[in-house]
């Protein structure tokens, strides 16, 4: 299975999430972790709080809108898998940042940015489940 290697769009994607946490952080005190505003838009009892997450949700919900702007074409996006997977690892991988108390931009960004030793070792252990997800699907189940 081959993979487009993009690094220029990779990383100009990777300065985009790193200047949204500065941002954030700076203007509002919050770390940016994604699981963290989506699970926060199900408490009520912050309404400023519950603002800002849900614009930032729709700040995510409508970037490709603002990359159709910029480019006059939609953001390809291929997943080479079925929707079965994608249900699948969708739940995984909230099992994971719940059992991991985040996900990879909480931890990943923000966490090792203010040298959180637990934030390493999460980022350590997602990437380890990672590269071995990969390593099983391309070369176990022939994928």
């Amino acid at each position: 299975m081959p993979t487009d290697f993009t690094p220029l769009t990779s990383a100009g994607g990777g300065a985009l999430i790193g200047l949204a946490a500065v941002f954030l952080m700076a203007l509002h005190g919050r770390i940016l972790g994604a699981t963290g505003i989506v699970g926060g838009l199900l408490r009520l009892d912050d309404p400023a709080g519950w603002r800002l997450r849900a614009a930032l949700l729709v700040g995510m919900v409508l970037a490709p809108a603002g990359f159709l702007a910029m480019t006059g074409a939609w953001p390809q996006i291929d997943i080479p898998v079925g929707r079965e997977a994608i249900v699948i690892g969708g739940i995984l991988v909230g099992i994971g940042a719940t059992l991991g108390s985040g996900c990879t931009s909480g931890h990943g960004v923000c966490g090792l940015a203010r040298f959180s030793r637990r934030s390493a070792v999460a980022t350590v252990t997602f990437m380890a489940f990672a590269f071995a997800t990969v390593f099983v699907i391309r070369h176990g189940m022939g994928g």
